[in-house]
This record gives structure tokens, sequence and C-alpha cells, in this order.
């Protein structure tokens, strides 16, 4: 069983891969198709993790949620179900989950959508303070044409968002046949035995690397900018971990707040990256790990708080408490950029968003990677190519932030310059953290240099909306990561 298990495991893993393949291939937004700003994966009959693709990691650890909020549900196997509402098992509502029930389990799809029919073009606006605000909520909801209809009618751009939906589906499609081939060769009930001791195997090895750490209480604390910040309190203790955020202050009135899966998500990321980065990504690799925080909390907001940067902006920043808090008992590398510095463009003719990539902090070993995104987020940058032929913007410059990086014994990653000329009237939303304080360097290393939003020149604040005409040029300076260690002789 043991070498069948090996095959089995590469199978699953295998199809989560297509999938993604599928989905990108398939899709029609820039956001997917050359973004890749989505992710797959599959669960057993029990709704566990069993499988993902090396996508996003602030969607992969809130599929279970999802994947839970359909099953309540009873969905059969010749249904499709959809899903955005945070507070019933989504992030925030741009990215959109698909679930369908498999021989085997369950397939999951979450792409991230340019637009959904916010108020602002893209629906990642700056300033909204309540979930309506930004964009169509769907709670979990059956997939028919008639409601694929309704939906995307009350999106922008609909011919785009059904084909991006439709992507999804083929991806599920892709999925049950992949399964079924898998069943007929190995038999169903030895697949499902896979599945059950891979999720075992992971739990057992994260659990073995988590009983190398030191036992004790360690402490976290930051902040997001225009809002108070999170204050964490792990404790380790045998094999099991316990991340509590009770210090953390009140949901915002903005959009910074997290429901309770993008937090547990971001906590999952960091364990991941520290006790076993190899283990075979399931949901047992979890099982150890417990995260708390209060409801009615910037971490834990309750309905209908918005949620759109919260994301991606606060989920950033709950790495970086949680790496500072293992950091008094392990080594960690210096911060990152800690934001993904989200750019949206659009009228009601187009919806242009990515993200930009920045400085990543330098370890103990070696310098950190640069315009590299960072934690949380794991997409590609548009290609200028692309980004020409489809939208009517020009790239201006895209470039190294040469000497933003922190200064050290190894130096933190350089940030990005990203400057975009628009070609007709637009709007503009910037959604950016690390503006006012940048990433701290680690024992003795030298902070990165903050993030900078300019338009036509003039300093722009860190969260923005605004409107833009012909010629108008937005840059973008991403935030270098934090140095590591004294610089030694001048170096």
């Amino acid at each position: 069983m043991r070498v069948e298990l090996q095959v089995i495991g590469a199978a699953l893993r295998s199809i989560a891969d297509e999938m993604g393949a599928v989905l990108i291939r398939s899709a029609f937004s820039a956001n997917i198709k050359e973004r890749r700003d989505c992710s797959t994966a599959l669960f057993d009959l029990r709704g566990r993790m069993i499988a993902q693709a090396e996508h996003i990691p602030v969607h992969l650890g809130a599929m279970p949620d999802a994947v839970a909020a359909v099953q309540a549900h009873d969905p059969r196997p010749d249904e499709a179900w959809i899903l955005n509402d945070p507070f019933a098992g989504g992030t925030h509502l741009p990215d959109i989950t698909l679930v369908t029930r498999t021989g085997v389990g369950f397939a999951v799809t979450r792409a991230h959508h340019a637009d959904v029919g916010a108020a602002e073009p893209g629906s990642l606006p700056a300033e909204s303070h309540r979930l309506d605000e930004e964009g169509v909520v769907i709670p979990p909801t059956r997939l028919d044409e008639e409601v694929l209809d309704a939906l995307v009618a009350r999106m922008r751009n609909p011919d785009e968002r059904r084909g991006d939906l439709r992507a999804q589906l083929a991806a599920h499609s892709l999925a049950a046949t992949r399964l079924d081939e898998l069943c007929a060769r190995r038999g169903q009930s030895r697949v499902e035995s896979a599945m059950d001791e891979l999720y075992a195997y992971s739990e057992r090895r994260v659990r073995a690397a988590i009983s190398r750490f030191p036992d004790g209480r360690f402490e976290g604390a930051d902040t997001v900018e225009a809002a108070d910040g999170s204050e964490l309190v792990l404790t380790i203790a045998g094999d099991e971990l316990e991340l509590d955020f009770a210090g953390t202050a009140p949901q915002h009135d903005g959009n910074l707040n997290c429901p309770l899966a993008v937090t547990r998500s971001a906590c999952y990321f960091v364990v991941r990256c520290l006790a076993d980065p190899d283990t075979p990504a399931s949901g047992g690799a979890f099982a150890p790990v417990r995260v708390l925080a209060p409801e009615g909390s910037l971490l834990n907001a309750r309905s209908p708080a918005a949620v759109a940067a919260g994301n991606v902006e606060t989920s950033s920043r709950i790495v970086d408490v949680v790496f500072a808090a293992f950091g008094q008992a392990v080594p960690v590398p210096a911060q990152g950029q800690g934001t993904m510095n989200n750019l949206t463009l659009g009228n009601d003719r187009f919806t242009y968003y990515e993200t930009v990539g920045g400085g990543q902090g330098a370890c103990p070993d070696a310098d950190g990677p640069s315009a590299v995104h960072v934690a949380m987020s794991n997409t590609l940058s548009t290609p200028t190519e692309a980004l020409e032929l489809a939208y009517p913007l020009r790239v201006e410059r895209h470039e190294l932030r040469l000497g933003s990086g922190g200064a050290g014994a190894h130096r933190g990653g350089d940030g990005v310059v990203r400057e975009l000329r628009v070609l007709e009237p637009c709007r503009l939303s910037l959604v950016g953290e690390r503006r006012t304080r940048g990433p701290q360097g680690a024992s003795g290393g030298e902070p990165g240099r903050p993030g900078r939003n300019l338009l036509n020149g003039e300093e722009l604040p860190a969260k923005v909306t605004r409107s833009l005409g012909p010629g108008d040029v937005v840059r973008v300076e991403t935030p270098g990561g934090g140095g590591y260690g004294r610089v030694r002789n001048g170096h």
C-alpha cells in the first residue's frame, strides 16, 4: 500500500494541478489568464482538503469553510454551487468560489474576478464601509444558466465574467473525469483510503516538526495603516500550537476587516513555511493548529462589515505578526514588503486589476529576492504586451526600485517601480500598506524603504480612489524587504 499511496497521492495532486491549468488557459480576464490569480483543490467526502495546487495562499487555507458552507445544502453530484460571501465561506467578494461533488468528495476552484458589481470599477474600493458597497454578495447558491446570467448581468463586462466562470466550470468537469478515471484504475475504496492516509500523513509530519520547536508563550504585535492592528499570543506545547489574537482591535469602519477564514489562512501559511514546507499540501497539515480571534474584531469581523482590503492587506500583516511571534522561538526572515499594492483601473467598458511585487526580507543566510509577490499573494505580473493589447493602458515603466531593500549582513530584496498611463477616462483605486513605516529588519538589519503612490508626480495616500483622464500617469513604488544582521566593515 505504501507504493500505491504515493502513486494515488501523486495522481490527486496532478488532478489539482491540471484543474488549475484548465482554468488559467480557458479564462478570459488577464487577472486569471496572465496573473494566475486563482486556486484549485480536491476535498474528500468529509470536507477535508486532500490535495491542492500551489496557487494563492490566502485562497487555499480558507477553502474548507466554503466546502462546509456548501455541504450544509446537501449538494447532488450533478450540481455546481457558487459563493463569494465572506461570512459564508468566502474571503472577499471578487474571489468567487465554485464547489462540485465528485465520486470521492468535492472539487473546488476560487478565482479573483476583475469586477463583481461594486460602485467602483474593479470592486476593490478604497473607502467602502459595508459589504454591499463592494459588489454582488453571493451566498451558497446552486449554479445553473439562469443564475449565471442573472449574476453576470449585475457586474461590469458580463461576457468576460461569464467566460471566467465557465473556465472555472471547465476545471470542475476535468476534475470529475480524472477522478472517475483514477477510481476505475485503482478502485474507489482504495482511493478513499489513500485520501484518509494522505490527510493523516501530513498531520503526522507537521506534528513532528512542531514538537521540535521550543515550548513556550511568545508574543507579537503590529498595525495596519488607518486602523489599529493585531496582537498575538503564540503558545507552543508539544506537537500542537495555538495562535490567540485576543488583543486585536475591534472591527474597522473601513474595509480592512478579515473574516476568520482569512485569519486562519494567514496563520496556516506561516506554520507551513516554518514547520515542514515540503509536507504534502493537505488539510491534515493544519490539524495541530488552533486559531482564535474575538468575534467582532478586526480579524473575525461580523457581517455586514466591509472586507475588501482585509483579504489582501490585513492578511499580509497577520503573516508579519505570526512570524514575529515565531521569531522568538526559531530563526525567521526579516519582514517582506507586507502588502499586495492593489491597483485597480476601470470604467463601464473595462476593468483591470493587478497586485505589484516588492522586496522579500533577507534570511539568516541569504539576501531577500527582489520584485516578488510576498506572503499571501503568489501571482505573476501582467506582461506588458498582454496589458496593452487588452486595455486602454500603456506601461511607461516597470523596473526594480534599486536600493529600497534594507541594508544588513544580508540585504533585503528591492521593490518595484510600476508606472501606467491611462488612455481614456476611468476610475483609479489604490489599496496598499507599508507607506508610512517600512518592513522591519531582523537581528540588527535595517528596514526596507516604505512604498509610495503617485499621480502625475504628486503623492497619494496609501488607500485612495480618484477619477483619471487620458494621459494621467499612475506610479506605484513598492516597499523593499528588511535586511538581516548588522552591517559589518561598512558593507
